[in-house]
């Protein structure tokens, strides 16, 4: 067993983080680990299905922990696109799928789970896709959010059904059966809301970490095996159990102590996967095997493409909502092993599917990054910019140039904006704010922002090298307008310095809050008000001195050390001054006395 363990470990830690630098996932990873010790691969590992077994009580913990995300507002606040969209996809998905499994011979239940298999796509490897490229906030990233809920969700009730469509014909689904399961999910869900909770406190209250974490990994199993026990599925009962802990004080517990189970067992079983997966079928039936990867991907992406048009996304949208969720997915692999055990799908079909949806999913990120590069080349056009003069021009409305808008608007302050960030300028405006989708490092817009005309020009924007590009722009513009500028690092700071900010006007984005909770912890350690006070002031009065020496030399990377270094000694010179003088000076009841 030793040896087992140590055999899947190094390939997990040898593949994964392989796949993860490429862009990957984590899921390719350990399917591509399996693949390599598993009998078709270099024989290391011979027992495949034991392994399945085994392992499937991660996918259990998945459910489990999707359960308690999943939070009945949340889902209320969604409900139009998860079960529009997702309902519409997974739907219109499945029906040609199921269609054409029938049509190559299978039953209609073997058919039916096929094609609700091959309608799921991949959740971890598009929210981690979509993730690493920050488009989870756009339009198809949030579509794409939504629907890969709904197929979370859908999940459940088709593990719950294949166990019933395996069984006989001829005994059928007696009423006795029906009544046993309902009475079941009664029990669970009347036992959670009077049980667990008062359970999970008198537990907390012992304050043993691994004991509550040994009970939150016996609700999950008592709670699989009583579903077991009717016939239902033990995923359906742990995600019914998470689904009751969503709102708990409880939750996020849970959620940590089982979240290193649920990823090792996870990991396993997709290992497991791999192990199965004969890609010698490749080589024997290449059109076949090429081809059914090449159909799901095709038929899904059409799907969604049109889903996201009657949603009301533009071409490009739609297309990149395609592209990311065309793939087969992870929930396919546990839904093949569940009906392969039900007896509904043979091992050759099994074995077929499987490796389609692997190279469905491996086709993925290049397809995408494709569709993304093409939609590089056709950005979005700038606003046309037509407003009177103001006395203040404002680039970049993220969250610190709003508190400086907001403030300007309340004092009946005329100003404008320009952002090219389309997501600030779509939201800012969805609350009446004047601003414009532009670049402001164009000479062109900041000659019809008439930046020549105001009083003040602020930079506001996140990015360092773009506030450079636009500081660079508006000095070659309007040398004598005033610029104040926010920074985000001391280097940065110094770079404004030097491209014509005032010191007094370069404003470092963490810097004032710090300084302020540097005296809040002065506080909590008993220092009195004017004790915190002097100390913060001294700080910041000895930083500003410094700051403008390092500007001078900032370029010269040993200068710099040697001035930084110069700060701290006499920094520490000054507070160990301050300090004597204080203890020499009498205390004020001393003085009254």
């Amino acid at each position: 067993m030793l040896h087992e363990a140590a055999l899947f470990l190094a390939a997990a830690v040898l593949f994964v983080p392989l796949f993860k630098r490429a862009k990957l996932g984590a899921v390719l990873g350990y399917l591509a680990a399996g693949l390599a010790i598993g009998p078709h691969g270099l024989g290391f590992a011979k027992d495949a299905e034991e392994v399945l077994h085994i392992s499937e009580f991660g996918v259990v913990l998945l459910l489990f922990v999707i359960g308690l995300e999943l939070q009945p507002r949340r889902l209320w606040t969604l409900r139009r696109e998860v079960f529009g969209y997702g309902g519409a996809q997974v739907l219109l998905s499945a029906a040609p799928l199921t269609l054409i499994a029938h049509a190559l011979g299978l039953g209609w239940a073997s058919a039916a789970v096929i094609g609700f298999a091959l309608s799921m796509s991949s959740t971890a490897l598009v929210l981690q896709m979509l993730g690493e490229r920050s488009e989870l906030s756009a339009h198809h990233g949030r579509a794409s959010f939504a629907i890969l809920l709904f197929q979370d969700l859908s999940v459940i009730p088709l593990l719950a059904l294949v166990p019933l469509l395996a069984a006989p014909d001829s005994a059928g689904i007696g009423w006795q059966e029906i009544l046993k399961a309902l009475a079941m999910i009664v029990a669970v869900i009347a036992s959670g809301r009077t049980l667990l909770r008062p359970l999970l406190r008198t537990l907390a209250n012992t304050q043993v970490p691994e004991i509550f974490t040994a009970a939150a990994l016996l609700l999950v199993i008592g709670v699989s095996l009583a579903m077991q026990a009717v016939g239902l599925s033990a995923s359906l009962g742990a995600f019914l159990a998470g689904v009751l802990l969503a709102d708990s004080e409880y939750r996020h517990e849970l959620q940590a102590d089982l979240e290193p189970f649920k990823g090792l067992l996870l990991g396993l079983f997709f290992i497991a996967v791999g192990m199965g997966a004969d890609l010698g079928l490749i080589a024997r039936e290449p059109l076949l095997v090429l081809g059914l990867a090449l159909g799901i991907l095709l038929l899904k992406g059409l799907v969604l493409y049109a889903v996201g048009r009657i949603a009301g996304m533009n071409h490009g949208s739609a297309l990149r909502l395609g592209g990311a969720l065309s793939q087969g997915g992870e929930f396919a692999f546990v839904l093949f092993a569940v009906a392969a055990a039900a007896g509904l799908l043979p091992a050759p079909e099994r074995e077929l599917l499987t490796v389609a949806v692997t190279l469905s999913m491996i086709a993925t990120p290049p397809l995408y990054a494709l569709l993304s590069r093409q939609r590089r080349t056709e950005p979005a056009p700038y606003d046309e910019i037509k407003t009177a003069e103001t006395p203040v021009v404002i680039a970049g409305f993220g969250p610190f140039g709003q508190i400086i808008g907001r403030v300007l608007r309340l004092k009946k302050i005329a100003f404008t904006v320009l952002d090219k960030n389309a997501q600030h300028v779509e939201f800012v405006r969805s609350f009446g704010n004047p601003v414009f989708f532009s670049d402001a490092a164009r000479a062109e817009v900041l000659r019809a922002a008439h930046v020549h005309q105001a009083r003040l020009f602020v930079i506001a924007i996140a990015d360092e090298a773009e506030s450079l590009r636009v500081m660079q722009a508006v000095r070659a513009f309007a040398p004598t307008l005033r610029v104040m500028a926010s920074a985000r690092t001391r280097q940065h700071a110094l770079q404004l310095i030097a491209l014509g900010v005032a010191p007094e006007d370069v404003i470092r984005r963490a810097y004032f809050s710090s300084l302020e909770m540097t005296r809040r912890v002065l506080l909590a350690l008993d220092h009195s008000h004017n004790e915190a006070s002097r100390a913060v002031g001294m700080f910041h009065q000895k930083d500003e001195e410094t700051l403008m020496r390092q500007q001078a030399v900032y370029q010269d990377e040993a200068a710099l050390r040697q001035a930084t270094n110069q700060f701290t000694r006499e920094l520490e010179e000054l507070f160990e001054a301050d300090a004597q003088q204080a203890a020499s000076e009498p205390k004020p009841q001393e003085q009254t006395a």
